[in-house]
């Protein structure tokens, strides 16, 4: 089964609110998701990254939240929706966000050559985890949108990585734990499963 598959799958199998149809049509049929890389050179540099970094960071949160010691000590408990949710739509901030270049290097013969790379071109500078909120509301409004605890999970996804106030980071970790979780699994899946080692 390919990324790409893997996550239709997921998010027809459990995400379920309205909009959710035209929120898939747009990532399958309107954009770039299926296609984007999850950065421009660390973790998932390549066609296709983000949906497997969606995925992975899917398959990441799933197991945080199964620890006993999540469930008993913290009281993390999530219905299945919202851990697809958050984790296959954290990152819609980065669609249509690479563009492909070039640049001069040298290959194994020593020769000069331009070979490609991805770089950033943001033709909306709303930030990372507001822009994938922003998005999603487009399709999940009303009664159906986002609950507080998962806006506030996907817009503070990366944790004390992000460029936020420090405070207002650890205060959002503190006051919405989904939040924290799924800062553990995006880096878990960036560093572990996606580094520039694998």
């Amino acid at each position: 089964m390919t990324a790409k598959e893997e996550f239709i799958s997921i998010y027809k199998d459990n995400i379920k609110r309205p909009g959710a149809d035209k929120l898939l049509d747009y990532l399958e049929n309107k954009c770039d998701f299926f296609t984007a890389p999850s950065s421009t050179r660390f973790h998932g540099a390549y066609e296709g990254g983000l949906v497997q970094h969606s995925v992975n960071v899917y398959h990441c949160l799933k197991d945080y939240l199964e620890r006993q010691r999540v469930k008993d000590m913290y009281g993390m408990s999530y219905s299945d929706e919202t851990i697809a949710i958050v984790s296959l739509l954290h990152d819609l901030c980065k669609i249509n966000f690479y563009t492909v270049d070039y640049r001069n290097a040298k290959n194994a013969d020593g020769v000069w050559e331009k070979v490609p790379y991805y770089t950033i071109s943001d033709s909306m500078p709303y930030g990372h985890g507001e822009k994938s909120v922003y998005i999603i509301s487009g399709y999940l409004y009303g009664e159906n949108r986002l609950s507080r605890e998962e806006a506030f999970a996907i817009r503070y996804h990366m944790g004390f990585s992000g460029n936020e106030d420090k405070n207002s980071i650890g205060k959002a970790l503190e006051m919405y734990p989904l939040a924290f979780a799924l800062s553990v699994a995006d880096m878990e899946a960036s560093y572990f499963l996606e580094g520039s080692n694998k």
